[in-house]
């Protein structure tokens, strides 16, 4: 095997994988891309390829595969192109690999990622869904096979680093009182509550200090990507929901916070900008360039902290309670936001609507124990199928 280590990207083509090749790039020495994927940016797919000369890029289906095809052998490339969700497994799971950056976002990222997980890589997760989701599956298997898990959420990966290195003796053991889960509260955080039923996606997709896709914005607007990072939280760290507690911070300079019994409390700040976490998983133990610049603390000048009113933000309201739930219940939320945040986007619903959307899913269907994936997945499909039902009565 190659000195380099060898890359998966899954999602390549978003936010999150745009900037791991970035910080790819500017090592070359270290790194090395193996393979690609992307589902609908067929023509980003390519333009990477050409840049990065991977071995395999993946596709959502045949016939998007063979163009892609066409183009690299046209360009003189060598790089094999394949199809669909058992490619995705493959290429994260391949001998060859060192290392999975798992950028895809929502519930189709959860195959991959587990495939990346039970064949023992260095999975950099940035997919929070795929936890969120399974959550004790997914641990399980990291525990058995192996695998070295390290967040990418720049909150968890926050934590992460300010947790001790034993910290898998448990949160009590290691002196650690709370999480503090900080949030910028996005672009709605004073936008008075009657005119929430007007806004538009493009106003929830500006989130005022990060560059995002657009379902991730919709989550940071309605605050329910804090709620998914609360329960991928309590996953990561074996944390109870209580443990953890979200902070609004509008500067987004510190990450989040870790509260110790002895009265300290540790944080870790940095400018926002994804390539941070991404270079710190990358490199870990170690430290690398990422392309970032310094945080100047002279210019930032004031660091602000409130409550969530989860009035104004009801999806945190209602992730907590999946999280205190357990079982489906975290496979039920994400699935009905998912459907929501979709009919959000394409303009079929109000914002307000997205939570009152997830909520009657949460009351429509109990939450039952999760023994294997494929109860993960008929959870989500039972969630998906009442969400349509509540758009088909509802929807514009």
């Amino acid at each position: 095997m190659s000195q380099l280590q060898q890359i998966t990207v899954l999602g390549a083509t978003g936010s999150i994988g745009l900037s791991t090749l970035g910080v790819i790039a500017r090592h070359p020495e270290r790194y090395q891309v193996f393979a690609l994927t992307g589902f609908s940016r067929l023509r980003e797919l390519e333009q990477l390829c050409l840049k990065h000369c991977p071995q395999f890029a993946v596709t959502a289906d045949e016939h998007s595969a063979a163009q892609l095809q066409g183009a690299l052998r046209a360009a003189g490339l060598s790089t094999q192109v394949l199809a669909g969700a058992e490619a995705l497994c493959e290429v994260s799971a391949h001998p060859d690999v060192d290392a999975v950056m798992a950028a895809i976002v929502g519930a189709a990222g959860l195959q991959p990622t587990l495939a990346a997980v039970e064949a023992g890589k260095k999975v950099l997760l940035a997919n929070k869904e795929a936890l969120v989701m399974s959550g004790d599956l997914f641990i399980q298997a990291v525990r058995r096979s192996g695998a070295v898990l390290l967040p990418i959420d720049s909150e968890h990966n926050a934590i992460f680093q300010c947790l001790p290195g034993d910290y898998a003796r448990g949160l009590g053991a290691v002196g650690v009182r709370r999480i503090l889960l900080t949030a910028s509260g996005g672009p709605f955080r004073e936008t008075p509550l009657a005119e929430l039923e007007q806004v538009s996606p493009e106003q929830a997709c500006a989130h005022p200090n990060w560059s995002m896709g657009r379902k991730i914005s919709v989550d940071s607007a309605s605050m329910m990507n804090k709620g998914l990072e609360l329960i991928e939280a309590c996953w990561l760290f074996d944390a109870k929901p209580p443990q953890v507690e979200v902070v609004i911070h509008p500067q987004s300079v510190i990450h989040s916070l870790v509260d110790y019994v002895d009265g300290s409390v540790l944080a870790q700040l940095g400018n926002p900008d994804m390539r941070t976490p991404i270079a710190h998983a990358l490199a870990w133990p170690q430290r690398i360039d990422s392309g970032v610049a310094p945080l100047d603390l002279f210019a930032v000048a004031r660091l602000d902290f409130q409550r969530p009113d989860e009035q104004r933000f009801p999806c945190l309201r209602l992730a907590r309670q999946a999280a205190e739930a357990g079982g489906s219940a975290p496979a039920l939320l994400n699935a009905a936001n998912e459907v929501a945040v979709a009919a959000f986007l394409e303009r079929r619903i109000r914002f307000p609507e997205i939570a009152r959307i997830i909520d009657e899913v949460l009351n429509s269907e109990a939450s039952t124990a999760v023994e294997s994936l494929g109860a993960v997945l008929a959870a989500d499909a039972r969630a998906r199928a009442l969400a349509g039902e509540w758009l088909n009565r509802h929807g514009r």
